[in-house]
């Protein structure tokens, strides 16, 4: 029982970061989005691309990991729970 309440604790926690790491990615998104660069320079503007790019990037790389390991931990913890029921009460 110890081990299930630790994967949907742990669920829980990873689940909640990767939702913050969500809106944090909206907001970047729409930032970068609604504000372009104003130089004329092509140099800056291939920078700024790429800066920007990057920046996204990881900031949703980030968000698919806590989501991929929330999914794992949760699956874990059902896992957990099915062996537990499915144990007979003499094999304790």
């Amino acid at each position: 029982m110890q081990r299930i309440l630790r994967g949907l604790t742990g669920t829980l926690v990873a689940a909640t970061i990767a939702s913050f790491l969500y809106g944090v990615t909206g907001r970047i998104i729409v930032k970068f989005a609604s504000s372009p660069v104003t130089s004329d320079n092509v140099t800056v503007k291939n920078l700024s691309a790429a800066v920007r790019t990057l920046v996204i990037g990881m900031s949703a790389l980030g968000t698919f990991i806590f989501a991929f390991a929330a999914t794992g931990l949760l699956l874990l913890s059902v896992k957990t729970a099915i062996d537990l029921l499915g144990r007979e009460p003499s094999e304790s």
